[in-house]
């Protein structure tokens, strides 16, 4: 058996039944030339074909002292995992979002392997999709973009490549006796508790300053005290709703380049105008600016599992009506994030992103603190694949990220790069956030404003 790392459990201890704690994503394929119209169906005989699946997929969670650990499913059923579904007509990508809607909203089985890859077919335009979760107890989401793309292709002509649950892992850990393993798991998580604790002078001091810096210094300074409460900020239901959609690349480039700053930097200027539209259509708008939790990944390996990221706060600028002026107060907040984990282990930056955390889990776990969030959204741009990707013949046209939203933080935005654009993928609780999918136009409008700034 293999121990999960606090901060995987820390997931698992989060889930409730109106906060499903998976990621997955949406991936849209073009019918290979020449495929009959039985393309999707004998592409998923092909697929069932893989019945043994390789770790991580073929473990499940077991509960020995108060610790999780995975073991090997030793009654795997591959049906439980691999649905093959049909959209139904029109076959728009509305159906589509909506057949993912539902199947996020669903919690996962805890007494089986904790992933699922739903096979689509029906979509108009020749085209397919795979939607695909996993808990995010099983892997972060730098970790899930890694194993899947290692399934797909570059060469177009190439077939006969496994799926997710079947392609053997990078690394694969040496064989113990079980009660070997179980003692070995518990000191190893007994000598990472050793290091998490030998990191607290350095949290403490980092804190101490935030504290001090946000009450003397200028608005754009973030500390975990400063999110005003919005209509992002109240309780959520278990029903989802997921919007996505696909810009050039190119448009953040040049709107960077002019404003010396970087895409990401114009990712969250654009994702503050989408939100502060969005709000003022809602009369929800708060007059202090909008906090956004950023993810940094600071993996130093290739691994594909567990979690290994810390987290940046970032002022949104919401509170200007200038395109301008909101990027310079963003490009100052995150330059004061990024210089405080210059000095850190990765140790320390995870405990330092547990504390700023804790309010919003305290809040997560009891109720008791709602009008005490540490920041408003989770905005989240992860580096994806530069090159056109195959599978088994089938081209990759899109691949959006299904994420998080949890409890008093209702929406998630999700960004992937691929090739020569920015796959947006939004997910939010479909009763807190109505209309939630207009943010897609209005993200539109913020990318057009900043041009108009630059003299673009």
């Amino acid at each position: 058996m293999t121990p999960l790392s606090p901060a995987d459990q820390l997931f698992l201890w989060l889930e409730k039944r109106q906060q499903p704690m998976h990621v997955g994503a949406l991936v849209l394929f073009s019918y290979p030339e020449g495929a009959g119209p039985k393309y999707v169906t004998e592409l998923a005989e092909s697929l069932r074909a893989f019945q043994s699946p390789e770790r991580p997929f073929n473990q499940k969670l077991v509960n020995r002292f108060g610790q999780y650990f995975w073991e090997e499913d030793d009654h795997f059923d591959l049906e439980h995992h691999f649905r093959h579904e049909a959209l139904p007509k029109p076959g728009r990508i509305r159906e589509l979002l909506a057949l993912v809607s539902a199947e996020h909203s669903n919690l996962m089985d805890r007494e089986r392997p904790m992933w699922e890859f739903h096979l689509i077919e029906g979509l108009q335009g020749r085209r397919f999709a795979v939607y695909s979760k996993a808990h995010h107890c099983m892997m972060d989401g730098i970790a899930a973009m890694r194993t899947t793309l290692r399934t797909f292709s570059t060469d177009p002509t190439e077939t006969g490549r496994p799926p997710v649950w079947a392609m053997p892992p990078r690394k694969r850990p040496e064989g113990l006796p079980s009660a070997t393993e179980m003692v070995s798991g518990l000191s190893k998580f007994a000598d990472g508790a050793g290091k998490q604790l030998a990191t607290l002078p350095v949290i403490a001091r980092e804190m101490a300053k935030s504290i001090r810096k946000s009450r003397s210094q200028k608005s754009d300074y973030v500390s975990i005290f400063q999110a005003p409460h919005s209509i992002l900020n109240e309780p959520i239901t278990g029903s989802r709703r997921f919007a996505a959609q696909s810009w050039p690349s190119e448009r953040f480039k040049k709107v960077a380049k002019a404003f010396h700053c970087t895409m990401n930097d114009i990712v969250l200027a654009v994702c503050g105008s989408a939100l502060r539209d969005y709000l003022i259509s809602q009369h929800a708008l708060p007059d202090k600016p909008l906090i956004a939790m950023v993810p940094m990944s600071i993996r130093r390996d290739d691994s594909d599992s567990g979690n290994q990221i810390a987290m940046i706060l970032a002022n949104l600028g919401t509170h200007v009506a200038d395109p301008a002026t909101r990027i310079e107060i963003i490009k100052a907040s995150i330059k004061d994030a990024k210089d405080r984990f210059k000095g850190m282990s990765p140790e320390q930056m995870l405990n330092y992103t547990a504390l700023m955390m804790a309010p919003a889990g305290f809040n997560m776990l009891t109720g008791l603190l709602p009008q005490w969030a540490p920041f408003n959204v989770v905005i989240s741009n992860v580096p994806g694949p530069k090159k056109t990707l195959f599978w088994n013949g089938a081209k990759m046209e899109g691949m959006y990220p299904v994420s998080i939203p949890i409890d008093r933080i209702a929406l998630n935005i999700t960004l992937l790069s691929y090739v020569d654009h920015l796959e947006f993928g939004l997910t939010a609780c479909r009763r807190t956030l109505p209309s939630m999918q207009k943010l897609l136009t209005y993200i539109e409008n913020g990318i057009r404003e900043l041009e108009i700034a630059a003299d673009l």
